[in-house]
């Protein structure tokens, strides 16, 4: 009886060193399948998990984002680090403010206004700025569609996506004006979605999907005979056809994840914006990556870079994570049964115990005994 106490007194002891092992990670596998619909507790559960394992991760992120001469970058993980209670060098964030604000320069600012307008392309707000003034004035779309048609009558390969946008543009572009600019944050993420595009930060999960889209809301036929058509001196004639080959009753998904991207660049940057469209896979991230921006702001583009697309979807498998809950419950269950089976044999020995005493008792008190 001794050995079986004992054995059951040594099981609830193990069991109970393995579940205060396993507590920790069974509780955060437990808050992460919890979010895991929720981008936001998402990516606030993963980043207490980063910043307890790495101290000096933000401070890192930092300086590689000055090194790389991304100011905006560097001031987001400042704005993290403000929101953990993570604390920063002085020399450090002095040094974010300082580049923070040659950026932000009037000359600069200017200048890639310009640039955006003209070429349609954009890494900042005011490069997007001018690319939407661009695309405003269907002078980018047209600009978009001529060179992707020119290239398929010459039988080269063209950007089937780029023609896509541009069409889709184009036909955004007259409802904006229709609306009095009230589509104006579509029409602004379509034009992110395009420069996405020409700079290679468009996932492939987007682009196929972008792909498949574009055949389903664009008639490649009549837009290339509009195209053909019309010519760049008389933009007016050119949209016009161009937006006739455009199925606007067939482009409600293209048009969800335009006004996604317009409030991600609205809160973000367009460097936000493009860090989003680089990881999302499919419509359903970018909607998610939308909610976790409008809730985090400034801070959004220092979380996509630490977590990735981690920050959007888990980046651990459920069944993984449902395992440490498992093991742990498990665990737990040792305890409880180990302690149930130790009290039943401790209440064994002492009722053994007991009767023992009673029959010496009664053999010393009996007459024959005394006898």
């Amino acid at each position: 009886m001794r050995w079986r106490v004992t054995m059951a007194v040594a099981g609830a002891a193990a069991c109970a060193a393995g579940c205060g092992l396993l507590w920790p990670h069974a509780r955060d596998a437990a808050g992460l399948l919890a979010a895991q619909d929720d981008p936001v507790a998402l990516s606030d559960l993963q980043l207490v998990r980063v910043v307890r394992a790495q101290p000096t991760a933000i401070a890192d992120q930092i300086e590689a984002a000055l090194a790389a001469d991304d100011p905006d970058l560097a001031n987001s993980f400042v704005a993290l680090a403000e929101d953990l209670g993570v604390s920063l060098p002085a020399e450090l964030t002095d040094r974010v403010a300082a580049a923070v604000a040659r950026q932000n320069s009037v000359g600069n600012m200017a200048q890639r206004f310009a640039a955006g307008f003209v070429t349609g392309q954009s890494e900042d707000a005011a490069g997007l700025s001018g690319a939407v003034a661009g695309d405003l004035l269907v002078f980018g779309d047209i600009r978009d569609v001529v060179r992707e048609t020119s290239a398929l009558a010459r039988g080269e390969e063209a950007d089937r996506v780029m023609l896509g946008l541009a069409a889709a543009g184009i036909a955004i572009t007259a409802a904006t004006y229709v609306s009095v600019g009230g589509t104006t944050p579509v029409r602004a993420g379509l034009s992110l979605v395009k420069d996405a595009r020409k700079i290679g930060r468009l996932s492939a999960g987007l682009s196929r999907w972008a792909g498949r889209s574009m055949r389903e809301v664009v008639d490649a036929p009549r837009l290339q005979q509009a195209v053909a058509s019309s010519s760049l001196l008389r933009p007016a004639q050119a949209a016009s056809g161009i937006k006739a080959a455009f199925r606007t009753e067939k482009a409600g998904a293209l048009v969800r994840v335009a006004k996604d991207v317009g409030r991600i660049g609205s809160k973000a940057g367009t460097r936000g914006a493009f860090d989003v469209l680089k990881i999302a896979d499919n419509p359903k991230e970018v909607a998610r990556a939308a909610r976790l921006v409008e809730s985090k702001g400034a801070k959004s583009r220092a979380i996509l870079k630490i977590l990735g697309r981690g920050a959007l979807v888990l980046a651990a498998g459920a069944f993984e994570l449902a395992l440490w809950v498992f093991w742990a419950l498990m665990a737990l269950f040792g305890v409880v049964a180990s302690i149930k089976a130790s009290t039943e044999r401790l209440t064994w020995a002492w009722l053994n115990a007991r009767k023992a005493r009673q029959r010496r008792h009664l053999l010393v008190s009996s007459p024959l005994t005394a006898a």
